[in-house]
């Protein structure tokens, strides 16, 4: 097995998209390697049709469409399935991302991604893979303990049903709590697949706010673990640091067969390629 290193950890490396983004992704193609997965969001402000032809533009431009599937936001098992049949027809169920989503009170019988994955329907429309969320800096509206449960409990689920597992995290900017939390996932039985999200290149404030949205961290948390100033809040920070650290810290059995990066690119998917690219040529 490989020793993880710094350009190891972007081998295989996989993007994130909104239905709304497929000019920013035809832009962007000639940069990302043919085959990488690509994440279709599940946003509240697009419909199904929308996250179908994006996830159809992904497989099109020669890479592999992940699709996110929002438990909280499924008003019906129709839905579903309707979602997943219109998937299929365009080739992009192999791989799926199941989340709970952001709603406070579910819009249709799924509380959460557990009850999606349960239901047994992703099988039937011919998933192979499924993403589950991981939270390396833990979740502002849900307990550890519950969310240990969780991931433990959708890991064993999909073995039962001969799915494969990835775990995909929310994103993160503490190397340190992020490789504590890879060797709890590893101490609790958890073999799966693990892909660390961190954002791409992007603007420090529109860090700091996704940051404060999504309760990753404290603002003087993530200037000192990420490597930028409050006192120069324009510009743009990338996940050089992030990147060099994580790979000091994770230790062993991790190498780039079990340990992978999931950029979030907030739209800037050419931005996010190019650094890889300027990034491993580097090494």
């Amino acid at each position: 097995m490989a020793s993880l290193t710094a350009t190891g950890l972007l081998d295989d490396f996989s993007l994130e998209m909104t239905g709304k983004d497929i000019p920013n992704l035809r832009e962007a193609a000639h940069a990302i390697p043919p085959g990488t997965r690509i994440n279709v969001t599940f946003l509240g402000n697009e419909d199904l049709p929308m996250r179908v032809e994006a996830s159809k533009a992904v497989a099109d431009l020669g890479f592999v469409p992940v699709p996110h599937i929002s438990a909280r936001r499924l008003k019906s098992e129709r839905e579903l399935r309707e979602f997943l049949d219109a998937l299929q027809q365009v080739d992009a169920t192999k791989h799926v991302f199941v989340v709970g989503g952001d709603p406070a009170t579910p819009e249709g019988p799924y509380e959460d991604s557990l009850s999606v994955i349960r239901t047994g329907i992703l099988h039937d429309y011919g998933v192979a893979e499924v993403g589950v969320g991981g939270y390396p800096e833990g979740h502002p509206d849900i307990s550890d303990d519950d969310l240990w449960y969780h991931l433990s409990a959708k890991v064993s689920a999909l073995a039962e049903q001969n799915l494969d597992q990835v775990v995909l995290t929310q994103f993160a900017f503490d190397a340190q709590r992020v490789s504590e939390w890879v060797s709890e996932v590893r101490d609790r039985g958890i073999e799966s697949v693990i892909r660390i999200g961190t954002p791409g290149p992007a603007g420090i404030k529109r860090l700091l706010g996704y940051a404060r949205r999504f309760g990753v961290g404290t603002s003087a948390g993530i200037v000192k673990k990420y490597g930028f100033s409050l006192t120069n809040l324009v510009g743009t920070a990338g996940p050089d640091r992030f990147v060099r650290d994580l790979t000091d810290q994770a230790g062993e059995p991790e190498s780039p067969e079990t340990l992978k990066t999931h950029f979030y690119t907030f739209g800037g998917l050419l931005a996010t390629a190019e650094w890889t690219q300027k990034f491993t040529a580097r090494k």
